[in-house]
């Protein structure tokens, strides 16, 4: 369905509307971007808890939310047939944010961030393997490209004490990439976005939760205040970046989501005097040059399709 609307918004004539509705797509992806971070710098306030307790709490004020959603829409049925893929996606998604969240207790905020931003790269090698989704030659090469940036990020060495966040955030990353894939899977058949949050944010929760309790360290005051915002700030960053799929295609609006690398780099910088070293910015390069030329070649590729359209 996702790609039978894009081909359609594709040889569409370009109005007024489709600007209007692509201007503000791109709006919220910057919104999405700018809470993630935000989630980030949060998790980060929460100071020194163990990550499946921050996990458990951020889940948590998203299950909450997408419940109350789906009270709204007066329906809690997934779709017949819906269940494998939303444990998968669910199980991959867990495993993505515990990952993460340990690179952003244990890196800069920027670092991590951008590790987890190998998510697109890593879905184009599942879409290929679970949804045979075929992929070009240069998608291929764009996946190694990202690779290598995030090689300068990581800095592997011989010391796995030291490299452990970083290769977890790379883990968070692969996470992250498989629990989109079977996203997209479970758009085109039609589930809805609030019972996929729903269903993920829960599952998440108890899948955690015997990690929590067996580790489970008393929270003060602010403590319990930053988990909650982490969750209000990574809810309100789902459903912005639900609302910008909703007004325009990724292909032309998914490159801006990078910026929450620039937003992460600030908020870290302000609240954290973190600087990233060189290697750091020349894998930034790399990975975001990779996605904005990857999105500039796609979308010359669209225009051309439909100037000369098949036969």
């Amino acid at each position: 369905m996702d790609e039978l609307r894009e081909q359609l918004n594709d040889s569409a004539p370009e109005t007024p509307q489709k600007k209007s509705k692509r201007f503000l797509g791109v709006v919220y992806i910057i919104l999405s971007a700018f809470f993630f971070a935000l989630m980030s710098v949060f998790v980060r306030l929460a100071g020194d808890l163990p990550t499946f307790q921050k996990s458990f709490f951020r889940n948590l004020v998203a299950a909450l939310v997408a419940f109350v959603l789906l009270l709204k829409s007066g329906s809690l049925k997934m779709r017949k047939g819906s269940l494998p893929a939303l444990l998968a996606r669910s199980v991959a998604g867990t495993v993505g944010i515990v990952c993460n969240f340990y690179a952003i207790d244990h890196m800069n905020v920027a670092d991590a961030s951008i590790l987890n931003k190998l998510a697109p790269f890593f879905s184009i090698v599942f879409s290929a393997l679970f949804l045979k989704e075929k992929a070009s030659p240069l998608d291929w090469i764009f996946v190694f490209v990202a690779f290598g940036g995030a090689l300068f990020v990581v800095k592997p060495s011989l010391d796995i004490v030291r490299s452990a966040p970083a290769l977890l955030g790379v883990l968070g990353g692969l996470g992250a990439g498989l629990a989109y894939t079977f996203v997209h899977y479970l758009g085109g058949r039609g589930e809805r976005t609030a019972f996929i949050v729903f269903f993920f944010s829960a599952f998440s929760c108890l899948a955690v939760l015997p990690f929590t309790i067996a580790d489970f360290q008393p929270m003060t005051t602010p403590q319990i205040l930053f988990l909650l915002l982490a969750g209000c700030a990574a809810s309100c960053a789902q459903f912005s970046v639900t609302a910008a799929y909703s007004r325009a295609p990724a292909k032309e609006i998914s490159v801006y989501d990078y910026s929450q690398v620039l937003f992460a780099a600030l908020w870290g910088l302000l609240l954290f005097s973190e600087i990233p070293d060189l290697f750091s910015f020349i894998g930034y390069a790399i990975i975001i040059g990779a996605a904005v030329l990857k999105y500039f070649l796609t979308a010359r590729k669209h225009r051309k399709s439909r100037k000369n359209p098949p036969a």
